[in-house]
């Protein structure tokens, strides 16, 4: 048997946004945000078609190619992205420290 060493393990309750949004490029955006305890206050997003998923907070919307690479879209379809999720986004919370 493998043995693991663990270096974290915990269970928390979440919250999930279930959401569809279409932009003008008609680039349609299936997405499950959770927001956590976790990652600072940042989000957790899913593109439920892909399965990608990314942790997403208000400077991560502000970085370059961010969300092209994360979600693998074109500029402008990380600009319609970006728009949405500007809304979804909150402050990042360093309630841990």
């Amino acid at each position: 048997m493998t043995e693991f060493d663990f270096l974290y393990d915990g269970t928390e309750e979440t919250r999930t946004r279930f959401v569809c949004v279409v932009g003008e490029t008609l680039r349609r955006f299936d997405l499950a945000i959770t927001s956590t305890n976790r990652f600072y206050g940042k989000k957790l997003v899913t593109d439920m078609q892909t399965g990608r998923t990314a942790v997403i907070g208000p400077d991560d919307l502000e970085e370059e190619g961010y969300l092209e690479h994360a979600y693998k879209l074109s500029e402008e379809e990380a600009n319609e992205l970006r728009a949405f999720l500007s809304e979804v986004v909150g402050p990042i919370s360093f309630s841990d420290i």
